[in-house]
Formats: C-alpha cells, sequence, structure tokens
C-alpha cells in the first residue's frame, strides 16, 4: 500500500480548489496539443484563452522602459559600453546605476534584505504617497513575489483554527477561499449585490458578520477586492468610507487587494486606495489596521511571469510587525526582478525624461485597447438570449450571468457536474474558447456565471464574440424546453 494516498495527506489541500487553472484549463491544454500533432481535428484553429489574467501570453508586450532597466541591471556590465547609449534610452541606463547602487554588491542574483531591497522599497513608498497624498513608510513595504504569497502570509498571520472567519465578497477570485482552507481558517461570505451593478452594501456586511458571530466565528478581517475580480466594479470613494468605518467598529483587518488599481475604463471612477480613504476620514495608525496589496501582474505592465508585488502593512504595532516580518524571512527574500519591476511601476518616466513620451504612448495604447476590448465583450453578452452582463468598470474580467435551461440542468446533473460546468466545457469543446465557470468563485445559490477574461488581443476578440455567439444560439436551442 503507498505510504501517501488521500487517506493520509493533509485534509486542508483538498479542501483547496484553483477553477482559473481547473479541470476547463487542463481539457483546453490537451485540446492544445491535439490540435499541434492533428492540425484540421476539430472546427477552430487555436484555443482562445480567456481563462486567466495572464496579459502577456496573449500577446500584450512589455514597456520597453521596464525591460531596459531590467536587462541593464541583470548585465551590468554592459552599462559602460559604447553601444549601449545607442541601444537604450538614457533614463533607463540612469536608473539602473541608480538601483545597482542600492543592492549590495550590485548583484540581482543574490538574496536581498527579506522586507526587499531599502532602496527600491524608498522608491515605493514615494510612489505611494504621490498617489494618495499622505506620507507612506517604506519599513511598512515589504515586497514579495507577486501579490499572492503577501495574501497567504497574511492568513497565515490571522488564522489560528476554524473559528477564525474572514469576510470574502461572492463572487470572490479563489486565491481567498484557497488561502483560508489551507491554514483551517473559516470563509465568512459576503453578496455582492449584481442587480446593483456588483454593490458592495455595508448592510450585507453587518448581516455577514453577526451570522458568524452567532455560530462561534470570530471575523478577523474583511477582504475587499478593487477594482473587483471577477466582477469588475469599481467602488465609489462614500462605498469605501462606510467599508472602512465597519472595519473601524467591528475591530477587523482591512485586506485591500488593489491589483487593478490602474484598471478602471469608465470616466465616472475613480481608484482610492483605502489607506488614503482611511487617512482622509481622520483615521491613524492606532486606528484601524490596513493591508494593500499591489502586483506587477496585472495594469497595463502586465508582467505575470516576473513575480513581484508588495504589501503596505499599517496599523499594526512593533511586536506585530516582528511576526510579519519573521514570516517573510523564512522564505528569504522575493526575486530581486520583480522587487526592481515593482519600483519601476511606482516610479515611472515622468515629463522631461527621454523615455516618457514613449512609455506614455504604450501605457495608453495598452488601457484604451483593454477599455475597448471590455465594452465589446460586454456588449455581446447581453445580446445573448438568457445573459445579463454588468458594466466592465475596471480589472480584466466579465462575469455575465447565465440563465440556463432546466433541460441543460438536468443534462449537467446526469454527467456529476455544475450547470456552468457544463456549458463552459461544451464551449471549449464546439469553440476552443475557455472561460471559467462561476461556480469556481462562489456565486448567489440558483444562479449560473462564467469568468471571461478581456485580455486576447483585440484582432482576436471578434473571433471570440462571433464563435461565442454561434455556439450560445447552437447551445439554447439544443436545451430548449
Amino acid at each position: 500500500m503507498a505510504s501517501v494516498s488521500l487517506d493520509t495527506i493533509n485534509p486542508k489541500v483538498l479542501k483547496c480548489e484553483y477553477a482559473v487553472r481547473g479541470e476547463i484549463v487542463t481539457l483546453a491544454q490537451a485540446l492544445q496539443e491535439e490540435l499541434k500533432s492533428k492540425p484540421g481535428s476539430h472546427s477552430f484553429d487555436e484555443i482562445l484563452y480567456c481563462n486567466i489574467g495572464n496579459p502577456q501570453s496573449l500577446g500584450q508586450q512589455p514597456i520597453t522602459f521596464f525591460r531596459e532597466v531590467l536587462a541593464l541591471c541583470d548585465h551590468p556590465s554592459i552599462l559602460d559600453k559604447s553601444q549601449t547609449r545607442s541601444l537604450f534610452s538614457a533614463d533607463a541606463i540612469k536608473r539602473a546605476r541608480q538601483i545597482l547602487d542600492q543592492i549590495p554588491g550590485r548583484a540581482t542574483g543574490a538574496y536581498s534584505h527579506s522586507q526587499g531591497i531599502k532602496g527600491l522599497r524608498d522608491t515605493i513608498a514615494a510612489g505611494i504617497e504621490a498617489r494618495d497624498g499622505f506620507p507612506a513608510d517604506p519599513n511598512d513595504i515589504f515586497l514579495t513575489d507577486g501579490a499572492s504569497p503577501a495574501v497567504h502570509l497574511m492568513m497565515q498571520l490571522l488564522i489560528r483554527s476554524e473559528k477564525d472567519g474572514i469576510l470574502c465578497p461572492i463572487p470572490q477570485y479563489p486565491l481567498y477561499s484557497a488561502s483560508i482552507a489551507l491554514r483551517g481558517g473559516t470563509l465568512v461570505p459576503y453578496y455582492l449585490d449584481e442587480a446593483a451593478g456588483w454593490g458592495l452594501e455595508v448592510s450585507e456586511l453587518k448581516k455577514q458578520w453577526a451570522d458568524a458571530k452567532s455560530k462561534g466565528i470570530t471575523p478577523r478581517a474583511l477582504v475587499v477586492i478593487n477594482p473587483g475580480n471577477p466582477t469588475g466594479q469599481v467602488l465609489a470613494e462614500n462605498n469605501q468610507r462606510e467599508i472602512v468605518d465597519f472595519c473601524k467598529k467591528e475591530g477587523l483587518v482591512l485586506l485591500a487587494d488593489e491589483v487593478y488599481q490602474e484598471n478602471v475604463y469608465v470616466p465616472e471612477k475613480k481608484f482610492h486606495s483605502f489607506k488614503k480613504v482611511a487617512r482622509s476620514m481622520g483615521y491613524g495608525e492606532k486606528d484601524i489596521s490596513v493591508v494593500s496589496f499591489q502586483s506587477v501582474s496585472k495594469g497595463y505592465y502586465g508582467e505575470c511571469g516576473k513575480r513581484g508585488g508588495y504589501m503596505e502593512v499599517t496599523g499594526f504595532g512593533p511586536e506585530i510587525r516582528e511576526q510579519i516580518y519573521k514570516l517573510a524571512s523564512v522564505n528569504l527574500c522575493s526575486n530581486i526582478s520583480g522587487q526592481i519591476l515593482s519600483s519601476l511601476v511606482m516610479s515611472p518616466p515622468k515629463v522631461g525624461d527621454e523615455s516618457y513620451e514613449s512609455f506614455s504612448a504604450e501605457k495608453d495604447g495598452i488601457l484604451s485597447s483593454l477599455a475597448r476590448r471590455a465594452k465589446t465583450l460586454e456588449d455581446a453578452f447581453n445580446t445573448l438570449e438568457g445573459v445579463t452582463c454588468n458594466k466592465a468598470e475596471g480589472a480584466m474580467y466579465l462575469f455575465p450571468c447565465i440563465s440556463l435551461p432546466e433541460k441543460a440542468i438536468k443534462a449537467a446533473e446526469a454527467v456529476k457536474t455544475t450547470p456552468d460546468n457544463f456549458y463552459c466545457r461544451r464551449l471549449l469543446n464546439a469553440t476552443g474558447i475557455v472561460f471559467v465557470p462561476g461556480s469556481g468563485f462562489r456565486q448567489a445559490p440558483g444562479t449560473w456565471h462564467c469568468r471571461c477574461t478581456i485580455l486576447p488581443q483585440e484582432d482576436k476578440i471578434p473571433a471570440v464574440v462571433s464563435r461565442l455567439t454561434e455556439f450560445h444560439r447552437s447551445f439554447m436551442e439544443e436545451f430548449r424546453e
């Protein structure tokens, strides 16, 4: 008998799920191999991945200035070569020299301080201060391999047992449910109001908080994803103030997932960090604990594979900060390329720099294209029978609601799967389009959704729309009562 089986591994691992790379994606990868080995074996000639926020895998180009600085930092011996001045912009060369001077040994292959290189944290803190208009302390910054390890670290810090609860939005990004499950805590769901554009009602927070308390669960923190994933809404500042007041009153840590802060597509909405909102309300370090997560994977930069990110930790006493530092030290440090990118994201080229115009053109081109793609896909979903889709205000996703015929729901039950998974599987096999079933993010009981990214390149969007439209018409006809 095997020494390790499903019966003998950590049961918390069995509870952990991550739908973004789940069954549908595994099927898609198998189909991709078939298309390679047997061209023409399917009615489509490529897989269109709309399942994960991974921009560069779908053709988005990296920002030139960022990559120039990274290249020079990784290979500093070329800084003094005459050809370098003709190949790299002057401000990229200058920035690379500045960064290398901040790195012990001028070596990107060396370990750094466990919180990240101090000079880079100085730059990030200055960027936060410029964004928010309130002071930021570099000692509050912990650089991480993307935002995900920072979330895991905070869950590890806060969760003691299943009696500790974390309030999470439903629908939610499955990182949160997975991290809570792995640490043995309890996810306390609060439902976003789909009819109100995925609004976050404080009355719902109060109701779920009270319900958790009545079951003997102690809510420790509130997760807010703004702009929303998978829902794509952007919170109004007044709403954020209500949320801050709720956390202050109930003594909750506010875990603010703000990785899509650059991805706002509607002129009537703006991103405001929760720390900025709390400070503007007069709340300081001793009043409320706020942790903000940021990543180089999203925004207009899309550097997912570089694994850069940080958390800004405010409102914790020195004894807790010591414990957070200890947890960060267990992993030694985050990768240096990601650290450098995090500093560049928070301090890009400025007016007067040689790279400013080309940088601005690249940034604006990417964000305006994402806005167009979001609108095109939103409109397409809303033309489909039985489908409603809220406005894509920000982030990289749409989360349409699909009213499936009873016959389709019964067909899904017959093959022991959820109706939304059944729909997404059929869509994949018929069109090569990869969506994630809404059940992977959790959803209001009795509703079915799918998450679709807006990331396929703009010239691929018409194919997504036409294939989806034809499939949906055929699917609804097949299962019509």
